[in-house]
């Protein structure tokens, strides 16, 4: 297979990022500020190696950057993949609205719209 048919575009790569809890909680810690990595694995009951397997998924969407700063490497939230993932999510919100704005009426009318 080409290798542009097996690497996934950036806006994927970042959802499959969001899809996993602990990396979207420790998204939700870097918004506080950097941390380091056993900052970060300090609230979940698993080891420091799995924590940093989810720290890799989330340094390949581009959602955090890590420092070097002598033997401490502080993990920083980066803002641009969220932004462009609300950017397509934004998209869609005038199709939502209108779709609940509809359910809102028909649940609204007598009899949930029967006559």
């Amino acid at each position: 297979m080409p290798a542009a048919v097996t690497r996934a575009d950036p806006l994927s790569t970042v959802f499959a990022a969001l899809a996993d809890p602990t990396r979207r909680a420790i998204l939700a810690r870097l918004s506080r500020g950097e941390a380091s990595v056993g900052e970060l694995a300090a609230p979940f009951s698993m080891s420091q190696p799995a924590i940093s397997k989810h720290l890799k998924v989330l340094e390949r969407a581009g959602l955090i950057t890590r420092g070097r700063a002598a033997q401490w490497r502080p993990c920083k939230l980066e803002a641009a993949p969220l932004r462009q993932a609300n950017e397509w999510l934004e998209h869609y919100a005038a199709f939502w609205s209108d779709s609940f704005d509809r359910l809102k009426a028909l649940v609204d009318t007598p009899e949930g719209g029967r006559a």
